[in-house]
């Protein structure tokens, strides 16, 4: 059994194992329906249990669709119509319960902490499918749309994120040690990623690119990535904060600093951060980016039932 809750405490090995067996598995689904299931079900009988605090489509669909398409079955609960924290039913009590009934916990959640204490009492797989300080699913499968596409390693391209220092950056930055690719931030003065990420990344020996000019970050880059910079659920000033952020959108003069054959990415919803003559442009491939995680979560549940092959 193994979690699955944030890059950095994942090996380099297991990662690109995980990849690996995601390029192979959707390979292998090229003519199959898509609630077929798997040859061999590797999955048959297991329940993966999930929970939701923050709303999701992407998360949501693409979890459904993996565990059904390895043999598996889902069952979806909101953390509002359970017990958690009232009354006399704690969040250990409620690990137990869920421990007893299901196989696997993914968990999109508001708190770092609930992260953190599942993974102390659950005695099941718990997977990080979002928290306030990290997105790991979603820059696993990042990195695979990125290399399917370029046909190369990450290590040998140049990135680039434009925006806010959000849980996506936290965990692409994590993401920049165990692959070992150049990593530009491009983000106004007060939004560079914080001092413990900061820390972290010193102590790995790592150097990050941040630049306060968003063409600076965009130079000879293979991939720009954005997201929103109002994120859900954010209690901030939403006019100051985009106004902070108006010479850090996404657009065509600004994607013509990048090499020609650049790609855009974005993990959606999307908000004004990107023009949409770049969203809908050939240079993006969120659509790509979108369904590829359904291949990279299967791989992933895998890695945590102790089933990669």
């Amino acid at each position: 059994m193994k979690h699955f809750t944030h890059l950095k405490d994942i090996s380099s090995k297991d990662l690109r194992r995980i990849l690996s067996d995601a390029k192979k598995r959707k390979k292998n689904r090229k003519k199959l329906n898509i609630l077929e299931i798997d040859k061999g079900a590797p999955l048959r009988g297991k329940l993966l249990i999930q929970m939701f605090e923050k709303s999701s489509l992407r998360t949501r669909m693409s979890f459904y669709l993996a565990i059904k398409q390895l043999g598996g079955g889902t069952l979806t609960l909101r953390s509002s119509e359970l017990h958690i924290g009232q009354g006399s039913e704690t969040l250990e009590d409620t690990a137990k319960i869920l421990s007893t009934y299901g196989d696997g916990f993914m968990l999109r959640t508001d708190s770092d902490d609930k992260i953190e204490n599942f993974e102390k009492y659950l005695s099941i797989p718990v997977i990080n499918g979002l928290s306030p300080s990290s997105h790991p699913t979603q820059v696993l499968s990042d990195i695979f749309t990125i290399e399917e596409i370029k046909n190369k390693p990450i290590s040998k391209l140049n990135i680039t994120w434009i925006g806010d220092s959000n849980n996506v950056l936290n965990s692409l930055i994590a993401a920049s040690i165990k692959f070992n690719f150049r990593l530009n931030i491009g983000c106004p003065k007060n939004y560079k990623p914080n001092k413990k990420i900061l820390d972290w990344v010193k102590r790995n020996n790592k150097k990050l690119n941040i630049f306060n000019d968003a063409k600076l970050a965009a130079i000879n880059a293979d991939v720009i990535f954005s997201d929103k910079v109002i994120s859900l659920n954010d209690k901030v000033n939403k006019k100051k904060k985009l106004f902070q952020f108006r010479n850090f959108k996404i657009t065509k003069k600004l994607m013509s600093f990048a090499k020609k054959d650049c790609i855009f990415l974005h993990c959606l919803p999307r908000g004004p951060e990107v023009d949409e003559e770049v969203f809908f442009s050939k240079q993006s491939k969120v659509w790509k980016q979108a369904l590829n995680r359904v291949h990279v979560q299967k791989s992933i549940l895998l890695y945590c039932f102790g089933k990669l092959r």
